[in-house]
């Protein structure tokens, strides 16, 4: 597994890797340094998202397809959706979520996980929340 040092909001946390999602890993890794925008989300709960509109994630000269997708990510699991009946985005869990759109229920392939700085997620939500757009960089750490 590989680390990666996320900041945001004044924060700071450790990612590994998922090994169930390989396609994602090494496509998204070779992205690094990724600096975006993080937005709350509007109708999965309590998370965070990185709205990526158009933008096709590849690995190889192939597009990222599901891997191990899910629509409920735990508290600190970081999920790429590759679209389809939505945006491409990145969502990051701080609390009770169900990825979601005006589409309705989505999954995203669970490629990060916050193993450091969990217990800082909450409060880079509610900033988030009421403070508005972040920026986030995603590094190797």
């Amino acid at each position: 597994m590989t680390q990666l040092r996320i900041s945001s909001g004044g924060r700071e946390f450790i990612a590994e890797t998922h090994p169930d999602a390989p396609q994602t890993v090494t496509a998204f890794l070779k992205l690094l340094p990724y600096r975006q925008k993080l937005i709350h989300v509007r109708w999965s709960g309590e998370g965070c998202w990185v709205p990526l509109g158009g933008f096709q994630l590849e690995n190889d000269g192939k597009l990222v397809d599901f891997e191990n997708h899910t629509s409920h990510p735990s508290v600190g699991d970081i999920l790429f959706y590759p679209g389809g009946f939505s945006e491409t985005e990145i969502i990051l869990a701080y609390g009770s979520c169900c990825f979601a759109s005006k589409m309705g229920q989505l999954a995203g392939n669970h490629f990060l996980t916050i193993v450091a700085g969990k217990e800082h997620l909450r409060a880079l939500g509610t900033k988030v929340l009421w403070e508005g757009a972040q920026d986030i960089l995603f590094e190797q750490a």
